[in-house]
């Protein structure tokens, strides 16, 4: 008899399943990650918010929305390399997470995005090599650079770099232009003609699309290409090729201009054109690749 009832307090008091015990376990191992990437919400949804804003209403960088998916794939596409990648917790990135939580205290109070914005991959980059150490970091180091791509650059900056471009692309179109029978006067970025002045800042945007090109041609050379070399100079081509496209814009506004209508040339040409460039960018990226590998064929498909 007081063997069943030992038997009963068994049936009454069951063991919790091995099951049971290993998911909580999990899930508790998994609350720290959830913990922090709730405080990086409340950190950063502000600047988020104000960086789709952003993305939505300038030109420039309307490509910010393909970023994050892109991201997300690279991390997908690497995920076996993710998981031979030993863990090894390093109070080494700790600095750089401090670091981090400063750029972004000094853009906040700055009122500075690009500051605030650009401390989110520092955070992260600090946050992985925390957790997971700096082998991760490294195997994860493209995906963190390709978010700077959906970034806008600071009006000083950007000015510094597309404005010499633009003084490029009006000075070859002022020199093209008299070819085709148009007599022009290049002062800086303004091209005189006989009908009137031409300011390329306004008149084209062709330098405009620079970055969303650049960005393009990273996503084409990954997807195409295997080796670090050639994807660089596939991103590097589209410099060139915007300068080109930007040229050929001006110098098509330039004889609308003189032998069409002016009020046109500057309203739907310059909008329309400007998507047809675009397009011929991207046409122009294909050919280089295409001549990439007919100079090195056996490179190219090098894996």
């Amino acid at each position: 008899m007081p063997y069943a009832v030992d038997s009963a307090a068994k049936v009454a008091n069951p063991e919790p399943p091995l099951t049971s015990l290993s998911g909580a376990k999990a899930r508790l191992e998994w609350l720290p990650y959830a913990s922090i990437v709730l405080l990086l919400v409340v950190l950063y949804y502000r600047v988020g918010i104000k960086l789709v804003y952003d993305w939505s209403t300038l030109p420039d960088y309307s490509h910010g929305f393909l970023v994050p998916f892109f991201v997300a794939f690279l991390i997908w596409d690497k995920r076996k390399v993710i998981q031979s990648t030993p863990i090894r917790q390093s109070w080494l990135g700790v600095p750089l997470v401090v670091l981090s939580l400063a750029v972004l205290i000094l853009g906040i109070y700055g009122v500075e995005l690009f500051t605030s914005r650009m401390s989110f991959i520092f955070l992260m980059a600090g946050l992985i090599w925390t957790f997971f150490g700096w082998a991760m970091v490294r195997v994860l180091r493209f995906p963190l650079l390709v978010l700077i791509l959906a970034i806008p650059f600071p009006a000083i900056l950007f000015n510094q770099i597309t404005f010499p471009l633009q003084l490029l692309a009006s000075r070859i179109a002022s020199d093209v232009l008299p070819l085709l029978g148009v007599p022009t006067l290049h002062e800086g970025n303004v091209i005189e003609l006989p009908v009137m002045k031409l300011e390329v800042a306004e008149a084209c945007s062709g330098i405009r699309s620079l970055m969303s090109l650049f960005t393009l041609s990273v996503f084409y050379g990954y997807f195409l290409e295997h080796t670090t070399r050639r994807r660089v100079i596939l991103a590097l081509a589209s410099i060139p090729i915007a300068v080109t496209a930007n040229v050929a814009r001006i110098v098509g506004t330039g004889l609308c201009v003189q032998y069409w209508d002016p009020e046109k040339a500057l309203g739907f040409f310059h909008e329309f054109s400007g998507w047809v460039m675009f397009v011929i960018s991207l046409v122009c990226l294909y050919l280089v690749h295409r001549a990439m590998r007919l100079i090195s064929p056996e490179k190219a498909q090098t894996t």
